[in-house]
């Protein structure tokens, strides 16, 4: 069904086109690494798992996951999601009870959440930051970001520059003129927190929402995203405004646990709803999809398994005729596991830029997240993860190493 006058394949417009990513990549990563370059899957450098530590720094902690080689995998070790089996806290003698002596190679079989004491729980966070260091060896390993081995579809996104909850109206005008002139082609709400029991004044949103379209002009995309906190009615009222003012995304409207509020939302509106930022387990995305109360599936890959998870999301949703739209907030390895993801993935859209656009930058991170000219991210062109540690930044900034 057309949504907002623009049909689904109109609105993914070349990706529509393309073919699913290499699957195998998820079933032996290595030998999708190998099959990359064009040697033997023996012929890489000894993959053995070393040693596993933890970078503590001034703020914030890295994983490191080393081989015998020398290769070094490194992710984020955040506590920022609600999860309720979410704690790194003790992801380093969970890690070196499991790796050491293992081969990077077998990255399935350290990292699935398949047998069912762990997929009744939903996904263990301290597997996914695994799952992340792991594709960052093999990517180092044979020379490509990981995007390369995944089976790369494009080599850039389109960007949406995602704003921070601000207060007034006057605050989201000034926010989306900035994002205009720095060259964005679309731009997502959150809107205000405000004082009262239930945090949320939808007729503030609504006035958000017209007074953000008025100044962005009738062409530019814009996004909505209220974070799970509308009832149902206040989401039909706002979601209702939101396709008059042909916005593209009405995400998280309610909370995500009321699946029957998604199928109506879903069936109620045109404008699509965008779901999956608080599920925490691959293994339930599924009831959504069947039952009709997801139109865009989102996932965080911390939440479901690393980007392993995450792409066997984009597959699933591929194949139900769904976008995908991958989370993005944090630092640029936050970024990158996503953006590898959605590099890969012939049913993406959207790259989520956090706003302002340094806001993911670390001085222990050479690299920095930028769009283009024409509004997009580019790919990263360095292996692994493909944003590079700054190792001399790095060891002015860490407190200790946990080994």
């Amino acid at each position: 069904m057309p949504k907002n006058g623009r049909s689904r394949r109109q609105f993914l417009g070349s990706a529509a086109a393309g073919g699913m990513a290499a699957v195998p990549a998820l079933a032996d990563p290595g030998l999708a690494a190998a099959q990359a370059v064009g040697i033997k899957r023996g012929d890489f450098p000894d993959l053995t798992i070393k040693e596993v530590k933890v970078y503590v720094l001034e703020r914030g902690q890295l994983a490191s996951i080393v081989t015998n080689s020398g290769i070094e995998g490194n992710y984020t070790l955040g506590n920022r999601y609600f999860h309720p089996n979410w704690s790194n806290l003790g992801w380093l003698e969970y890690a070196k009870r499991l790796l050491p002596g293992k081969s990077a190679l077998d990255l399935p079989s350290l990292t699935s959440q398949w047998e069912p004491v762990d997929r009744r729980l939903g996904q263990l966070s301290y597997a996914s930051a695994i799952d992340n260091c792991l594709w960052d060896i093999l990517g180092k390993a044979c020379g490509l970001p990981v995007y390369r081995i995944l089976g790369a579809y494009r080599n850039r996104v389109l960007a949406y520059a995602s704003s921070q909850h601000l207060n007034t109206v006057e605050d989201f005008v000034a926010d989306i003129e900035r994002v205009k002139a720095e060259g964005f082609k679309a731009y997502k709400i959150h809107p205000p927190w405000v004082k009262t029991k239930s945090r949320v004044d939808y007729k503030l949103d609504m006035e958000v929402a017209k007074a953000v379209r008025k100044a962005a002009g009738d062409d530019f995309l814009l996004l909505f995203d209220r974070v799970g906190a509308y009832t149902r009615h206040e989401a039909m009222i706002v979601g209702r405004l939101l396709q008059d003012l042909n916005y593209v995304a009405h995400e998280d409207p309610i909370p995500t646990t009321d699946i029957d509020g998604l199928v109506e939302l879903c069936r109620g509106l045109d404008i699509p709803i965008h779901i999956g930022e608080f599920i925490f387990s691959i293994y339930d995305f599924p009831e959504y999809i069947r039952r009709g109360a997801v139109d865009v599936v989102r996932f965080i890959v911390d939440n479901i398994g690393g980007i392993t998870g995450g792409m066997k999301l984009a597959h699933l949703a591929e194949c139900f005729g769904l976008e995908c739209a991958p989370h993005n907030w944090g630092d640029a390895f936050d970024h990158a596991v996503h953006f590898h993801c959605e590099l890969a993935m012939p049913n993406n859209v959207w790259f989520e830029v956090t706003q302002p656009q340094t806001l993911s930058d670390r001085p222990y991170i050479k690299d920095r997240i930028r769009i283009d000219k024409d509004g997009y991210v580019p790919a990263p062109t360095k292996p692994g993860l493909g944003y590079e540690l700054d190792r001399d930044a790095l060891e002015k900034m860490i407190k200790r190493i946990d080994r």
